[in-house]
């Protein structure tokens, strides 16, 4: 399953696997307009390959807090509705801000780090941008609102401070390349980003994506 453009998820610690898993499940559920929780079990009853359980935990999480991770995402999307979105960029910013609001273990940047990671492999050269400075807004509401704070995990992207991000517009449809398998599953998110074409609607926000932050222990990756 090369779904990181043939690397095979080599150097991806086990919750950035499970980061992967879970962005395929969403990515799914997404494409064919299915519960992602109905896809996730089918996964998990499958288990091949099997599902690790902080995928489980990212799958059901984005599902319980739905409502409110897409109202964070919404607001910082000027000009840009979530349904407009390609659906690799939808989901991963679904899962990146379930971490910044729901999941206090986890440090800040590695959340965002690991969303921009997957952008970098699996959507289009604006994607990596456009997710970084969507979620250092929602991190920045955050804390402007008194939110927990995170385990120490580096410096976040000074993306925060960046204007509304905007763009080109997207179709919204799976990316060119990754069409549903012939049993009507979805394929797993992955491919090139040169071959897919521009999944991002928004341009890169001022400033490396890489710039995120520094990496924190591999037991929060």
């Amino acid at each position: 399953m090369p779904a990181d453009g043939g690397r095979g998820g080599t150097g991806l610690s086990a919750r950035s696997k499970a980061r992967k898993r879970a962005l395929d499940v969403l990515y799914e559920a997404d494409l064919r307009d299915l519960d992602p929780l109905a896809v996730l079990a089918d996964h998990v009853g499958r288990a091949d390959p099997p599902i690790p359980g902080y995928a489980v935990t990212l799958v059901e999480g984005v599902c319980s807090h739905r409502s409110q991770i897409d109202d964070a995402v919404g607001r910082y999307s000027t000009g840009w509705s979530l349904r407009r979105m390609a659906p690799v960029d939808r989901n991963l910013l679904r899962l990146g801000a379930y971490e910044l609001l729901f999941a206090p273990d986890i440090p800040d940047a590695v959340a965002i780090d690991e969303a921009v990671r997957l952008a970098k492999l699996l959507s289009g050269e604006e994607a990596p941008g456009f997710v970084n400075g969507i979620l250092a807004r929602v991190l920045d509401e955050r804390r402007a609102d008194g939110g927990p704070a995170s385990p120490p995990g580096g410096p976040v992207s000074s993306a925060g401070n960046a204007p509304p991000v905007g763009g080109r517009a997207s179709s919204g449809g799976p990316a060119p390349g990754a069409p549903a398998s012939s049993a009507g599953n979805a394929p797993p998110v992955g491919g090139r980003a040169s071959s897919r074409g521009p999944a991002s609607p928004g341009p890169a926000s001022p400033g490396p994506a890489s710039s995120v932050g520094t990496r924190s222990a591999n037991d929060h990756k």
